[in-house]
């Protein structure tokens, strides 16, 4: 390795040449990569309700559809407006009255059932189906068009109308993310360096490794909207680490060579190996994400985990080239920093050691309860601004029709027609069902199948299956439809084994049963992972113990925020949050440890040891800390999305609460239990006496 960092040190100019030259393929990169804004395409393939929908494309043209609600527009323009729906790219079909009844007839004299399923005071509803799945291209241009063709009278709901708007939103907000995060941490970095342009050089060096990262994402064919819009803000965060060990690196190796060549070169070889080490932790953090079944989890681990690896390469070849050469301009910009260490506060903190020992007691219960107790929601729509087109259309379907969502009941089209009517009717019975649209609910025994009316048949009938739509009063996510679903799938199972119950509220249904499960498995992961780290790094058995229950705790006071303050999370947010706080802020209290251990090696009591450690290291933890606090923060004010803006929030208050208690508890917890350390880790067997 020394070899390699005095050769990068020396070829400064090449290194710089070949860094900017692969911007060119990792911006090609970046713009090919598709990004999926649909979070319900990421639940597991062997679900009932994803292999549904697929098998909806085969066999009826159709993955996915919209309601449309349409308010005080004669029956003849709703006509008109229906042919020019239908005529639109990639609508299969629009199911109206009109494809049961004739259209001349009066509303007052349609059948009950249709006139309860398609009519309410001034206003009718029309459900138009989407040839492609939900979060497909083709679906959400195809709601896109919708909403042109419509006029301020008509309101489109549905899941494809969510993503689209997801997707509005996310295209309009990515760049500006970006510009904040990098403006806030130069802020923040300017106040702590003593030069005006190596803050400068630590954002472009991280910038080129945030490209690079983004650009090779188009190996995986495609990254979601989420993992776009938090790579930049957390490799930033997260990475910062390395360019500043780098730095303090260089500037001790210029105090024993002249030439700073030399001097850099040597810095490189040991700010590698550091970091290395630092950053083992926070890849086991992202890479415990890959254990989720929710496979979000692959998508932002595997990404992350690239950017951390990016970062360390991008640390000890671009950033450090740069530095040499543009070292005269760094030289005449150099300042008083304005942030400096304290002495003072460690003592302080140091001597009233015992009162973080009692805080952390006192919180302890608190923290734990308000963590296990956190409100979590799970409906996609709701982590959108209320007055999207998509909020918008589904207040008015509640408002006028009294319902919320749509499911489709899939069942064998060769079951006994008494069965499927039946089927119907039990199904219309369950608590909050509206409506159930189906051949066998429309056309009683007695209707010839000749007379039935060929589109209607067409576009609830395939070789195979049969179609029945179940309007529903309750909202999607919540515990009064997922039970209503629940009912619905024991009904239909009981007259055909092999029927399928799909739609937005089934699916969102698994999700919430699927990710219940990966936030103990993640968690756990995370945990277990960088337990062993630690064990192997300190060759010790208290320290990992120690220092994963710190971060551990502030993780819990995290998260017991939002819950005493009577805030829901988005579902993303509790599954991430504790490893991706676990894995980028565990460093702080291993670099505390390692400075405390070497004191301790080196001759001082556990008083000395810890303040000395606690003195040299205050300051680099502060600006680390605030620099992912000032990448986050910012996105999390601006942040319409609250998918995005949550995760932020609470890493930027994870990175608060964290460096706080690596600074109180953590210190206080090595004094307690110095003697057990001294006994359980090697090397320090004799300090125990």
């Amino acid at each position: 390795m020394d070899r390699l960092g005095h050769f990068i040190a020396k070829h400064k100019v090449m290194i710089l040449i070949i860094g900017f030259a692969l911007l060119i393929p990792s911006v090609i990169g970046t713009v090919a990569t598709r990004v999926n804004y649909d979070l319900l395409s990421y639940l597991p393939k062997s679900l009932e309700t994803v292999n549904g929908q697929d098998i909806m494309v085969d066999q009826f043209g159709m993955g996915a559809f919209s309601m449309i609600v349409v308010k005080d527009m004669e029956l003849k323009d709703v006509a008109k407006l229906e042919k020019e729906i239908e005529e639109l790219d990639h609508v299969e079909d629009v199911l109206w009255y009109d494809d049961v009844v004739d259209l001349d007839m009066p509303v007052s004299m349609i059948p009950k059932k249709i006139r309860k399923a398609f009519f309410q005071d001034d206003a009718t509803l029309m459900i138009a189906l989407i040839d492609d799945t939900t979060s497909s291209g083709a679906a959400m241009n195809c709601v896109a068009e919708m909403r042109k063709v419509v006029n301020k009278n008509c309101f489109i709901s549905g899941m494809s109308g969510v993503v689209n708007d997801i997707k509005d939103i996310a295209l309009e907000e990515l760049p500006v993310y970006v510009v904040i995060a990098a403006t806030l941490s130069l802020i923040v970095l300017e106040l702590a360096m003593d030069s005006l342009l190596v803050p400068v050089f630590f954002l472009m060096g991280i910038g080129m490794a945030i490209l690079y990262n983004l650009g090779t994402n188009i190996f995986l064919g495609e990254v979601s909207y989420i993992t776009k819009a938090l790579t930049a803000v957390l490799q930033l965060g997260v990475t910062m680490d390395y360019s500043i060990f780098l730095l303090h690196s260089f500037e001790e190796f210029q105090e024993e060579y002249d030439d700073k060549t030399e001097a850099m070169g040597h810095a490189i070889t040991a700010t590698f190996r550091s970091i290395v080490g630092s950053s083992v932790t926070t890849l086991a953090g992202f890479a415990a994400l890959c254990f989720m079944t929710f496979a979000l989890g692959r998508d932002l681990g595997i990404v992350m985990a690239k950017g951390v690896v990016f970062g360390v390469i991008t640390c000890v070849t671009i950033l450090p080239s740069m530095i040499l050469v543009f070292d005269k301009a760094i030289e005449k910009t150099k300042h008083r920093p304005i942030l400096q260490s304290k002495g003072r506060l460690s003592g302080f903190i140091i001597r009233h050691h015992w009162i973080w020992i009692i805080a952390f007691l006192i919180l302890l219960y608190p923290a734990m309860y308000g963590n296990g107790h956190v409100s979590v929601y799970y409906n996609i729509a709701h982590s959108l601004p209320a007055d999207l087109d998509c909020n918008v259309a589904t207040d008015q379907l509640e408002e006028i029709f009294h319902m919320n969502t749509v499911h489709m009941v899939m069942m064998d089209k060769n079951i006994d027609s008494k069965k499927k009517r039946a089927m119907s009717e039990e199904i219309e019975d369950v608590d909050g069902v509206k409506w159930c649209i189906s051949l066998s609910s429309f056309f009683g025994p007695m209707i010839p199948d000749s007379m039935i009316p060929s589109k209607f048949k067409d576009m609830l009938q395939s070789d195979q299956y049969e179609l029945a739509f179940v309007g529903s009063e309750y909202g999607a996510a919540t515990p009064e439809v997922n039970k209503q679903v629940g009912r619905i799938q024991e009904i239909s199972k009981n007259y055909d084994s092999s029927s399928m119950v799909i739609g937005e509220a089934p699916m969102m249904k698994d999700l919430e049963d699927v990710t219940n499960i990966d936030i103990r498995r993640v968690n756990i992961a995370s945990a277990l992972a960088i337990f062993i780290i630690i064990m192997f790094v300190f060759r010790s058995v208290s320290l990992p113990v120690i220092l994963v229950a710190v971060i551990e705790f502030a993780i819990a006071v995290n998260m017991a925020v939002p819950f005493y303050q009577g805030e829901s999370l988005p579902f993303v947010a509790s599954i991430v949050i504790g490893t991706i706080q676990l894995g980028a802020t565990v460093d702080y209290a291993i670099v505390f440890t390692t400075r405390y251990i070497r004191e301790r090696i080196g001759g001082h009591d556990k008083y000395e040891a810890v303040r000395v450690s606690h003195d040299t290291n205050l300051l680099s933890i502060f600006i680390s800390a605030m620099s992912l606090f000032a990448a986050t923060f910012g996105v999390a004010f601006y942040s319409r999305v609250d998918m995005i803006g949550a995760i932020c929030t609470l890493l930027a208050r994870g990175a608060v609460l964290s460096m706080i208690i690596v600074l109180t508890l953590l210190p206080a917890l090595i004094l307690l239990f110095d003697k057990v350390i001294c006994k359980t880790t090697k090397g320090m067997g004799k300090l125990a006496n």
